[in-house]
């Protein structure tokens, strides 16, 4: 299965968490399976999910689509830099 296609399935349920602030909170709970950047997501972002990812041994996947794109895929009317998925 592929990010996106894993993107997708999880739209439904209540795991996908959509935003950085969102992310990052839960990051520090500790309540992060996954989570999934766009390809252009600010620099600073990406500095901050990597360590928050790092601390926590969280998987962090860095997709091939821009921000304006995954939200698209996402059925959003504005674009997503993050998605994360809950344990």
């Amino acid at each position: 299965m592929t990010d996106i296609e894993e993107i997708k399935k999880n739209l439904k349920t209540t795991k996908l968490i959509i935003g950085t602030e969102k992310t990052v909170k839960q990051l520090k709970l500790g309540k992060i399976a996954k989570v999934f950047i766009a390809s252009n997501c600010k620099d600073s972002t990406k500095k901050d999910l990597e360590y928050y990812c790092g601390l926590g041994g969280v998987e962090l996947v860095r997709l091939d689509m821009p921000k304006d794109e995954l939200g698209i895929a996402c059925k959003k009317q504005f674009s997503i830099a993050v998605l994360s998925l809950l344990k």
